[in-house]
């Protein structure tokens, strides 16, 4: 197996793939990937399984020397990165010869990019997933984030090195979206007509305090929901899906994400769409996003429309 030494970390360097799911039950969240459509594009480029493992940079990414070589792809944020000094493209496959050294320096577009190297991250599986889950300091490389120090390996590789790079249709088609496509949550209609056009008018920021559990948003106040007749004092806690929007008594929502808790028990006034689920690994502090209400038939049109994209053969050219 090749080597990967990580000589800086960066500010949270995690090990990710497509994340672990069907344990909500048992309380553990998905985890994987804040962005699985650049994590997708950069195992498609090497030849990788969709799935397989790859580092997921935060905001300011790190520094790696390869001894033996590899082929990477970095997909995702553009985070300045140089192979020797050298600029490196994004969503291009890269030979990187034995002995050179990738820099990452911070963002200069959105929160994550990922680090896919041809065969993939190879660490021992939790639950099925190589994902990193940061609370419970289970999955990933030990449980935790990357230090300055850590050996990673990397799988196997097949097949000698072929540059292939992403398409322009889909390099548009599947960029980041900052007015995200949401359907009513389940406790929509308990919320005020007022509030709910106030929701989908307004513009809202997303705080220092967001992270992989759920991001917090500073906007107009939202009007506390009330319980309609029949219901007990309080709110039932229930499960809670990937996306979902919270409105807890201050008024300012929070979407729930990956690392989210699987249950909760405030009203949810709606829920990103799956297709616009990957644009939310993309949001950094301060970016301003609004909503936009979409009916269920739009949702899985949207999601289709993007499956078939992802699958098209124009997605990479070489």
């Amino acid at each position: 197996m090749r080597q990967i030494h990580v000589l800086l970390p960066g500010l949270l360097t995690t090990v990710q793939d497509l994340g672990r799911e069907g344990f909500g039950p048992m309380g553990v969240s998905p985890s994987g990937a804040a962005d699985p459509i650049s994590l997708r594009l950069g195992n498609r480029l090497l030849g990788n399984a969709d799935a397989s493992a790859a580092l997921e940079m935060t905001l300011l990414g790190g520094t790696f020397l390869f001894p033996q070589g590899a082929v990477v792809a970095l997909t995702g944020s553009d985070f300045g990165a140089t192979l020797d000094g050298l600029p490196v493209e994004l969503m291009t496959s890269v030979k990187i010869s034995p002995g050179q050294i990738l820099r990452l320096r911070h963002t200069r577009s959105g929160a994550r990019c990922y680090l896919c190297v041809q065969g993939g991250i190879a660490v021992e599986p939790f639950l099925g997933s190589a994902s990193t889950h940061i609370l419970s300091g289970l999955g990933g490389f030990e449980g935790r984030a990357l230090r300055k120090g850590d050996v990673l390996k990397s799988g196997p590789t097949v097949g000698s090195f072929r540059k292939r790079k992403l398409g322009e249709q889909a390099r548009e088609g599947l960029a980041p979206r900052q007015i995200l496509r949401v359907t009513p949550g389940p406790q929509a209609h308990w919320f005020p007509e007022s509030s709910r056009q106030l929701f989908y008018r307004s513009m809202y920021c997303v705080t220092e305090e967001s992270n992989r559990l759920g991001l917090r948003l500073v906007g107009p106040r939202l009007e506390t929901a009330s319980i309609p007749a029949g219901f007990p004092g309080e709110m039932v806690t229930e499960g809670v899906s990937l996306g979902a929007i919270q409105v807890p008594y201050g008024g300012l929502p929070i979407i729930l994400f990956i690392e989210q808790q699987t249950t909760g028990g405030y009203p949810k006034i709606a829920n990103v769409i799956s297709a616009d689920l990957p644009s939310l690994g993309q949001l950094r502090p301060r970016d301003e996003i609004r909503f936009q209400l979409v009916g269920w038939d739009v949702a899985r049109h949207l999601l289709r429309e993007q499956k078939a994209l992802l699958a098209s053969k124009e997605l990479m050219v070489e």
